[in-house]
């Protein structure tokens, strides 16, 4: 029991730090937020300064349903990548911050930047 308190308790920390860096070092940009769950992926760009969400994108949508069958592997974080990339180049955002919250910077994380990046965000 006393290790699950300290692995919550280290997410929790590692969130706030990630969370505390954008804040201080994102002077205007939009903010790239990424949500992992074991069966699927959520990105959200969002526009902190008049608290709206631009866009967004996830496995959990039906057009990506088909394209990628189960939601929670590398594959599929990459093809979110991909349309939260273009959704974001169509309204008009280059530059973000990239928010991965509490998530390790591997795997499925990294698949959705990287690819996000080919679609042509600049983080």
């Amino acid at each position: 029991m006393r290790q699950k308190k300290r692995i919550a308790a280290r997410r929790r920390r590692r969130g706030f730090r990630v969370h505390n860096r954008i804040r201080r070092d994102s002077a205007g940009r939009m903010r790239l937020s990424v949500f992992r769950s074991n069966k699927h992926i959520y990105a959200q760009l969002i526009d902190d300064g008049a608290g709206q969400t631009l866009a967004t994108a996830s496995t959990a949508e039906a057009s990506v349903k088909k394209k990628t069958n189960p939601g929670g592997n590398c594959q599929a974080a990459a093809v979110v990548g991909k349309l939260i990339g273009e959704r974001a180049v169509e309204a008009g955002v280059t530059q973000v911050s990239f928010d991965r919250g509490r998530f390790k910077y591997h795997g499925r994380i990294a698949a959705l930047a990287d690819a996000a990046r080919e679609a042509g965000l600049s983080f």
